[in-house]
């Protein structure tokens, strides 16, 4: 498929919208005929950074908003998800499998881990006094390529 494309949502930090941002995107890339397998790797995907933004960057209150971005350009897609929320202190201990910062909410810590094995790309970006952005790309063989 060739073509580009792009959408953007913004969104209050509530945790009832983490479901509207994982539909939407999923709506918005299956314009490229992916398999179920991707298409639930790239929903986990959103799933995660969406709540990590809202649980981590806000605390878990409705005091931001949370920004998704999709874009298509041939047959790889692109997200950023991004919030001005309280930032992340360190980044190469929060990106170790396990960890979390928020134990007491029963928190897996594998969110990062999951990203960056669902995408062929991943970069996130903190400071503590302007939020978290993740960068994701992965490149979609849609099911019509496929089978022929």
């Amino acid at each position: 498929m060739s073509g580009h494309n792009y959408m953007k949502l913004v969104f209050a930090s509530r945790s009832e919208n983490e479901a509207f941002a994982r539909v939407s995107v999923a709506a918005f890339v299956s314009q490229l005929d992916p398999t179920m397998e991707q298409l639930d790797e790239i929903k986990t995907v959103v799933s995660e950074a969406v709540t990590n933004a809202i649980i981590h960057g806000y605390d878990g209150a409705a005091e931001g908003f949370v920004t998704v971005e999709a874009e298509i350009d041939g047959d790889q897609v692109s997200l950023a998800i991004s919030d001005q929320g309280r930032g992340i202190e360190d980044l190469d201990l929060a990106r170790q499998p396990l960890y979390t910062s928020r134990p007491e909410l029963e928190r897996s810590g594998m969110g990062f881990t999951i990203m960056e094995n669902f995408m062929d790309e991943f970069d996130v970006a903190s400071s503590e006094s302007g939020g978290t952005s993740l960068r994701m790309k992965k490149r979609i063989e849609s099911k019509k390529a496929l089978f022929n």
